[in-house]
């Protein structure tokens, strides 16, 4: 059943309902796997990096269902969830643990944000999904509506590195060598480039909206 739709409104079909889900949640799940850093051909990158870039096709889907003006207020949402579940967790961190429960320390020492990682982490999140937007809405109205593929793959092209940007030099800049940083970013451009590639499949799971 979809909602009765005026000028303004989105008709909330269930695959949009379930589309706009999966974006919030893999966004939150992203950045508590981001907590864990592992090794991978011998270099730190943290595990979220392998979740955080099907946001990017999932912010496309999005966008090809409901328009550009909702696609910007569902990123404009998670940004604010991922905050709040920062905040959330910063504020239950000085409650008192239950020392038949044993694990208060583990929870501080891992779930605590670094306020400098997690703001940077959100502000990239929010920008580079912005123009991701951008660059989608233009290709689709300027360029043509055909070959949605390359639609996902240019919008992606453009933002995954702005996304990287951000986050790395806000959250590790003058704290680690610059050849770390940039080390970081591009092996963190050449995963997400890769996952972006794997999900563009994704983009033919719902069907455009007919023309008005």
């Amino acid at each position: 059943m979809r909602s009765h739709s005026t000028q303004g409104e989105v008709s909330l079909s269930a695959s949009l309902i379930f589309v706009i889900a999966a974006y919030i949640s893999a966004q939150l799940v992203s950045n508590i796997a981001s907590l864990k850093i592992g090794v991978v051909l011998s270099y730190a990158v943290d595990m979220g990096t392998f979740l955080y870039p099907v946001t990017f096709t999932l912010r496309d889907l999005v966008h090809k269902n409901a328009g550009k003006r909702h696609s910007q207020s569902v990123i404009i949402a998670s940004g604010a969830v991922t905050l709040f579940m920062a905040l959330f967790f910063y504020l239950i961190s000085f409650v008192k643990g239950d020392p038949s429960w044993g694990l208060d320390r583990e929870f501080s020492a891992v779930l605590t944000p670094v306020w400098r990682i997690a703001l940077s982490s959100i502000a990239a999140q929010v920008v580079s999904e912005l123009i991701d937007t951008e660059v989608y809405h233009l290709f689709t109205t300027k360029v043509t509506t055909r070959f949605q593929w390359l639609r996902v793959l240019l919008s992606n092209g453009v933002s995954v590195p702005i996304d990287s940007l951000i986050f790395c030099v806000g959250a590790f800049a003058f704290a680690l060598p610059a050849s770390t940083v940039i080390a970081i970013f591009v092996f963190n451009v050449v995963v997400k480039y890769a996952v972006t590639v794997l999900s563009i499949p994704m983009i033919y799971l719902v069907k455009e909206p007919a023309a008005k």
